[in-house]
This record gives C-alpha cells, sequence and structure tokens, in this order.
C-alpha cells in the first residue's frame, strides 16, 4: 500500500532549516553514539529512498537541491514542487520535474499513482508538509532528530497538526548520535 511519509532531519528543537534556508547544522554535524540498541546510519537513506516512488517538495527546498545538489538527485522518479512561480527544470535524463501551483488536495492522486506500489517522499519544507497534514492526506511522519539546538528558523511544520498526537512506531538511536524517530499519523478528512 503507498503511504505518504514526511522524512526529514530536525533540530532538537523542530527546525529543517536556518532562517536562510541553509542545514549547515546538519551537514556539518559529526556525533557518535554507542549504546544499547544502535544503528548503523550508513544506508538509512538509501533504505528509505529505495521505497519511494515519487517526490513532493516545496520551492524553497527545490532551489536549495537545485544550488547545493549538482546533477538531479532525483531521477526516474516523478518529483512535483509547489509553487507559485517559475523555476527553471534541471535538463537530463531521467529528470521529471513537475511544477504546480494549486492545492495539494488537487494533486494527490496523480502523485499516488505515478508513486504505486512505492511511497510518496514529503521531501519538505514545513508548509508543504502541513498542507498534506490539513488535508488528512498524511501517513507516516520520519524525522531525524539532531541534537544540535538552532532556537530559530525553519519549523518542521508550519503549523499545529489536526488531530492530537501522533503515535509513536518506531525509536532508534544511530551510531552518529542522531534519533530516528517514526510516528504514524492519523489520516483525518479534510
Amino acid at each position: 500500500m503507498t503511504r505518504v511519509v514526511y522524512y526529514c532531519a530536525s533540530t532538537l528543537d523542530g527546525y529543517i532549516a536556518e532562517a536562510d534556508d541553509t542545514i549547515d547544522w546538519l551537514t556539518g554535524y559529526g556525533g557518535t553514539y554507542t549504546g544499547a540498541g544502535v544503528e548503523p546510519i550508513a544506508g538509512s537513506y538509501e533504505r528509505f529512498y529505495d521505497g519511494v516512488g515519487s517526490l513532493v517538495m516545496g520551492s524553497a527546498t527545490y532551489e536549495f537541491v537545485l544550488e547545493h545538489g549538482g546533477e538531479w538527485p532525483y531521477k526516474d522518479k516523478p518529483c512535483w514542487v509547489l509553487t507559485s512561480r517559475s523555476l527553471p527544470i534541471p535538463e537530463g535524463e531521467g529528470v521529471d520535474v513537475r511544477l504546480a501551483s494549486c492545492p495539494v488536495a488537487e494533486i494527490y492522486d496523480e502523485i499516488v499513482a505515478a508513486a504505486r506500489p512505492r511511497d510518496v517522499w514529503v521531501v519538505g519544507g514545513g508548509n508543504v508538509a502541513s498542507q498534506f497534514a490539513d488535508d488528512g492526506l498524511f501517513d507516516e511522519l520520519r524525522v531525524h532528530v539532531v541534537p544540535v539546538v538552532l532556537a530559530r528558523g525553519k519549523p518542521l511544520f508550519d503549523r499545529p497538526l489536526p488531530g492530537g498526537p501522533l503515535q509513536l512506531t518506531r525509536a532508534v538511536p544511530c551510531d552518529n548520535g542522531m534519533v530516528e524517530l517514526t510516528y504514524e499519523i492519523e489520516r483525518t478528512p479534510a
């Protein structure tokens, strides 16, 4: 069954980027942990990405990927970019970027159909994730909590989630000191 998953990294205080959209707090992080139940961080992204059939992101995330990613990293998987602006689309074989200037609910069925039988990855940011949650179109939050405190920046979500508390389904300490938390999101009709 295709699920919609918001998979990301967040600071301990709930930010996915600094106020200027940079993520030096993540790319420069170098912690370790050797306690009980630890799993290697190496390969965790690849395992997740193998289960992804389509992606959705906002324009700030998209522009960051274009600026810092070099070659398009999501080849052979359709990627919707929610934006009200005209943005460049990378060239090359396997690039499938679709700009959309409508509410996520209007393109949801198309995004899910393109992902089947795999999952939809909500890449970010907090506003895009909140749109999925607002419309009851979200199944899982999987966040790598990084032990860094920014005290300000771009939040994990832009607004409170409808439907009450999330249900923790998995907590995994990683060998780099991060903790991967997986929460089930109860779908609530909009």
